[in-house]
């Protein structure tokens, strides 16, 4: 347990510090823009500019406070609720999409058509800053990874150790479908695309990511409605599991009211290559393929005296 502590200090402190650059940056955007110091991005104006990196820069405030929150003592005195959902949609957005990340640095992102964007609609960027604000995001999804088990095991023992209820092939057999239909999009598939001409590289990369996470967590969640194993056996599934419901609320969660307003308004520029529809259905059933999923991992509710 010990090591566990150990480990999940450096990892929450890690997380921290990672994304503090990125937190400054997103700063410097809004009080330089206001200043007629920085362009505003491309598509915004000054208003909007302002309004999307505010939002962001108390996005990365929660992060930062949740890190924290996940290693000082404070942390345990605050609801376990809030905490532990924060964190699993942190690790579901971030840790999902690290080798992404990787990918894209190694072949180096500042090039082509990206070397223009910064990401958030914005004109470009030194290369120093693109590298904090990826490190950022990279340095927070590895630093959840590492300090959320490790508060877990401290606030709530009894959970997440392995035991899951018997009631749970539905929410694989969900999970397990979203990610069939990612799969297939990802390797070219056109049922239920309607506007192919839409589609890029970037786009099917993250689509098939985004598969990959959903069947683990299936595969993972149905392994562990088995008969009890050994628990170190159990941890690999455990993590699987845990980051692939996740991803799957995360990402969907965010995409659904997303989805829903281009089908709705139809903004110039904003069609999705996806059937609006079909997109619709996948990432409501893949929202509450990670809810149950979730709850399968959370195990049976301790008795209240």
């Amino acid at each position: 347990m010990e090591r566990w502590d150990r480990a999940g200090r450096w990892g929450a402190y890690g997380a921290a510090v990672a994304l503090t650059p990125y937190a400054l940056i997103k700063v410097s955007w809004v009080v330089g823009s206001l200043l007629g110091l920085v362009p505003i991005g491309e598509g915004f104006d000054l208003a909007g500019w302002v309004v999307l990196n505010t939002v962001t820069i108390g996005m990365a405030a929660i992060g930062i406070a949740l890190a924290l929150a996940l290693v000082r003592p404070w942390g345990m005195r605050l609801p376990g609720r809030p905490v532990m959902f924060c964190g699993w949609v942190g690790s579901g957005f971030l840790v999902s999409v690290l080798p992404y990340a990787v990918l894209t640095a190694l072949v180096d992102s500042g090039g082509g058509d990206r070397g223009g964007d910064r990401g958030d609609g914005g004109p470009g960027m030194p290369g120093w800053e693109a590298f904090l604000v990826q490190f950022g995001f990279v340095g927070m999804g590895l630093g959840l990874a590492v300090a959320l088990p490790a508060y877990l095991r401290r606030r709530r023992p009894d959970a997440f150790t392995g035991r899951v209820s018997v009631r749970v092939p539905w929410a694989a057999g969900l999970a397990a479908v979203v990610g069939a239909v990612w799969l297939y999009w990802a390797f070219g598939g056109t049922l239920g695309i309607a506007h192919p001409a839409r589609r890029t590289t970037d786009g099917a990369v993250l689509t098939g990511l985004g598969a990959l996470w959903a069947l683990a967590g299936a595969a993972a969640l149905l392994l562990l409605s088995r008969p009890p194993q050994p628990r170190p056996a159990r941890r690999l599934p455990l993590a699987l599991c845990w980051l692939g419901s996740g991803s799957l609320f995360a990402w969907s969660g965010w995409k659904l009211p997303f989805t829903l307003f281009v089908a709705l308004a139809q903004p110039a520029g904003a069609t999705l290559p996806e059937d609006p529809s079909v997109a619709l259905v996948l990432h409501g059933t893949a929202v509450v393929a990670g809810i149950g999923m979730l709850r399968a991992l959370a195990g049976p509710r301790p008795a209240r005296s």
